[in-house]
């Protein structure tokens, strides 16, 4: 037996036979928790997944959002944590193949990439060997097919010792007439697979990916799929091709549980049929199983529902491309999903009962137990300048430089805003822009996991408020432990609730996504923490792209401005973490944000801010580090009885923002809290008095210690 016993009768009682073993390999992928979401598939159902400009929401393989009244984004957010540990090369090379093809499906032409990256420390030689050989994946796979890797995120933390995460979401763009799903229209069309052969890569990926990682995990390398960018190229001209020219009902990627997967869920959502005949099936390997055949996961393959009379126009578009290309099955009325392999029937199921059969289960949940009280740590006094330093030097808030730079961000020559600021920014129009931003702080949903996935939509939000831009829709990939854990339960529900609480506030839809659970390691007795990573998308409109603040400062005498109100909130903070204690508040987000929000949009477009940087990870210690460049610096004042030094420096209170303008004062402010804290200057330098010290930092000073991730990964 496969599957599991519960199953296995379920299946059994409802077919009136035991499944065999072609058919239980079907099932044991098709009703795996990363196919299925049985264990999430209703919590999922709470979040609001429409707007205005939502054309499909979730559940195909990538949502469609209007961008113009003739322009569409397709947009897609995956995982591919267990490969990338397992091989980290190809795990996360055939990752971003995976995703980009979800986009080509719909008709889209993938246009940007980002990624969501956590490890464990990178002290340790695993952890070093993991990251390198990733970030080689995803820059290998993402230059060769010309797609830019526009931003992303990368935390450490131990508990990803043992199971990384890669998380990545990719943006395409479409005309409205070019629009494809991969819901089956017909009976009687036949389906195409096109691209790669079909070999042993890859096998029950989607079941490995339903089970915790252990010491043996590595040996199961045969359940991680082996990418080749090059095909993939020419897969997406082709398929591209064959939508601009009209010749596509329906489309779908083979990912997860591989041609099982994507015929059976092609044809359910037309409810129809699909008779299958796997001798047509374009092989590498000699002497496959029907059972490996179907649930392989090799890459860069595609089915294309066409009617018979285009079935030769695909097949000579495949030619022109050099890739394999055959008629492998016929959508039929009877709704089974059946099988042909030398002549006989190997399967026979009813589609319904394989795809969108599992049954759901909402598991038991329940708090973790609350730690005591700890009284929260304060700076030695004459020590503000180490502290600043040890946060800005630590391997979170360290520049990524190291990582973006083996990225080509600025393929298709639309990339205006490079990696490295708060958000990514691409020119759609001479007058319209999407930008671009994702993560989450796990420290933060650790201590709560509700306020920090509300705090994590917030903070996106302010991203792409740092340009300007309005949000358009989120996508989620939601990564947890063993959801069969009462504690790591609650912290997904939490986190769900989270999610659509944050998305209804500042009406911004969640229109597609990704849980991922079992991200544990028995190897290194570790779960990872809650990390809901989020990827969001904006839009601007009439853009001039030199009124857009910079990053860092550009002009000596300007004000600058601190928007929002800090509080004393630093449980889950960088600087904590580097002390190792979890004492304090976890932070918040202001009942305004709406305002907060809007009223900087607002300021932003009026072409009065010189730079916008928001304030996230590190506190407004790390965003002011981060403003001062080798030409200019600042003189910053931050005096108050209301806070500690420790409070007004790395607090990581959601909802604010360092601005600097050349006016002294700023209408759209008026209604929001904001404090002048300093003014630009053009030492190279940032000085900074507090309510007991007066510390100068050196350009040079912070730009060492902002170096420890490169140097770490160069020795």
């Amino acid at each position: 037996m496969l599957i599991p016993e519960s199953d296995f009768k379920l299946i059994s009682e409802k077919m009136g036979r035991e499944p065999n073993t072609v058919e239980q390999g079907c099932f044991l992928n098709l009703w795996s928790e990363h196919c299925s979401y049985r264990s999430s598939g209703l919590l999922l159902k709470t979040l609001p997944t429409t707007g205005e400009d939502v054309i499909i929401g979730p559940g195909d393989d990538a949502a469609i959002v209007k961008l113009t009244d003739t322009l569409y984004l397709a947009i897609g957010m995956e995982s591919h944590n267990h490969p990338s540990y397992v091989d980290p090369y190809n795990g996360a090379a055939t990752g971003i193949g995976g995703i980009v093809r979800d986009i080509v499906s719909m008709g889209a032409r993938p246009i940007a990439l980002m990624d969501a990256l956590y490890f464990g420390s990178p002290e340790i030689k695993k952890n070093q060997y993991l990251l390198e050989h990733v970030v080689r994946g995803i820059a290998g796979y993402g230059n060769c097919i010309g797609v830019p890797v526009v931003g992303g995120e990368v935390m450490f933390h131990n508990d990803y010792s043992g199971n990384p995460l890669v998380n990545v979401v990719c943006v395409g763009l479409l005309s409205k007439q070019h629009l494809i799903t991969a819901t089956a229209q017909h009976a009687g069309n036949s389906i195409i697979l096109i691209g790669a052969s079909t070999g042993r890569d890859g096998l029950g990926g989607a079941s490995f990916a339903s089970k915790d990682l252990s010491s043996e995990s590595e040996s199961e390398r045969s359940s991680v799929q082996i990418g080749d960018p090059y095909t993939e190229k020419l897969l997406i001209e082709a398929t591209l091709e064959a939508v601009h020219n009209g010749v596509v009902e329906s489309c779908r990627d083979l990912g997860a549980a591989g041609l099982a997967g994507a015929t059976s869920e092609m044809a359910a959502k037309g409810n129809l049929g699909m008779a299958i005949d796997l001798d047509q099936m374009p092989l590498r390997e000699e002497s496959m199983t029907p059972f490996e055949i179907m649930i392989s996961e090799s890459q860069e393959r595609m089915v294309l529902e066409v009617k018979p009379e285009n079935v030769g126009k695909v097949l000579l578009i495949a030619d022109k491309y050099d890739l394999n290309a055959s008629v492998i099955a016929k959508l039929t009325t009877t709704p089974n999903y059946t099988v042909h392999y030398n002549g006989e029937i190997v399967a026979d199921i009813p589609i319904h009962l394989l795809s969108g059969g599992a049954p759901y289960t909402e598991q038991a949940s329940i708090a973790p137990l609350k730690t005591s009280d700890i009284s929260p740590p304060e700076i030695e006094t004459g020590n503000l300048k180490g502290a600043i330093l040890s946060v800005v030097s630590s391997p979170n808030i360290a520049s990524k430089q190291w990582i973006y730079s083996q990225y080509d961000h600025e393929v298709q020559i639309q990339t205006v805003i490079k990696p490295g600021a708060d958000s990514g920014l691409i020119r759609i129009t001479p007058g319209v822009a999407i930008a671009l931003s994702s993560g989450c702080n796990p420290l933060h949903t650790f201590h709560d996991p509700y306020t920090g996935t509300y705090g994590a939509v917030v903070e996106n939000a302010m991203n792409l408020a740092t340009i300007g831009a309005e949000p358009l829709c989120i996508v989620d990939c939601l990564n947890f432990g063993n959801p069969e854990t009462k504690e790591t339960y609650y912290q997904f529900k939490q986190a769900v609730i989270g999610l659509g609480d944050a998305s209804k506030k500042l009406h911004t839809p969640v229109v597609g996504g990704n849980v991922s659970f079992y991200n544990e390691s028995k190897e290194h007795n570790t779960t990872i923490l809650p990390t809901p990573s989020l990827g969001m998308i904006g839009k601007l409109t009439n853009v001039e792209i030199e009124h857009l603040p910079h990053s860092t400062i550009q002009h000596k005498g300007e004000t600058i401005i601190l928007i929002g109100e800090s509080k004393p909130e630093l449980r889950g903070s960088e600087y904590y973490h580097i002390l190792n204690t979890k004492a304090g508040s976890v932070p918040t987000v202001p009942e305004n944000i709406e305002q907060i929000l809007s009223s900087i949009r607002g300021l932003v477009q009026t072409g009065s801010v010189t730079t916008a940087h928001d304030i996230s990870n590190g506190g407004l210690a790390a965003a002011l580090c981060e403003l001062i460049t080798p030409t200019h610096g600042a003189e910053i004042t931050l005096t108050t009885d209301k806070l500690t030094d420790t409070e007004l420096l790395f607090s990581e209170t959601y909802g604010r923002m360092i601005i600097t303008t050349p006016e002294q004062t700023l209408d759209q402010l008026q209604n929001i809290p904001h404090t002048i804290i300093g003014t630009t200057t053009r030492k190279q330098e940032l000085h900074i008095i507090t309510n007991t010290e007066e510390i100068t930092l050196q350009y040079k000073e912070i730009r060492q210690a902002a170096e420890t991730l490169t140097k770490i990964m160069k020795e």
